[in-house]
């Protein structure tokens, strides 16, 4: 079921998002100081393209430079970020089948706000987990 989610996500949502976190991630790269901002924009660009079966957790070793990081984040790329993510939803949301995908987009948003600090794991567990 996650695989089909993921396959109507990208489709419908997670292209499209890919495509921002990618184009705020090399405009990050340009200037030397943002880098640590561009890794950052990278790593959620590959949540937001295939985000079921992951989840975003906290990340237990961060401390003051992540949270002063994830304040000038916002001010960069981080409210950009969460409107599209904002439009992407709504929209999402206007079919019934596209709820599911609506709300996952939602939780998306306080992500793409404060992404330092934050680690994306898998939910799968058995044998066959991905680590």
């Amino acid at each position: 079921m996650r695989t089909i989610l993921n396959i109507i996500w990208v489709i419908f949502a997670g292209l499209g998002l890919w495509l921002g976190y990618m184009l705020a991630g090399i405009l990050l790269c340009i200037p030397i100081v943002t880098i640590p901002w561009a890794i950052a924009s990278f790593r959620i660009a590959g949540y937001a393209i295939w985000p079921f079966g992951r989840e975003v957790v906290a990340k237990p070793t961060s401390g003051v430079g992540s949270a002063i990081g994830n304040v000038i984040w916002v001010v960069l790329a981080g409210w950009w970020l969460a409107i599209g993510h904002i439009v992407s939803g709504v929209a999402l949301c206007i079919t019934i089948i596209g709820i599911p995908m609506g709300i996952a987009d939602f939780k998306l948003i306080p992500v793409s706000l404060m992404p330092l600090g934050k680690e994306i794991v898998s939910t799968r567990t058995g044998a066959f987990a991905q680590r």
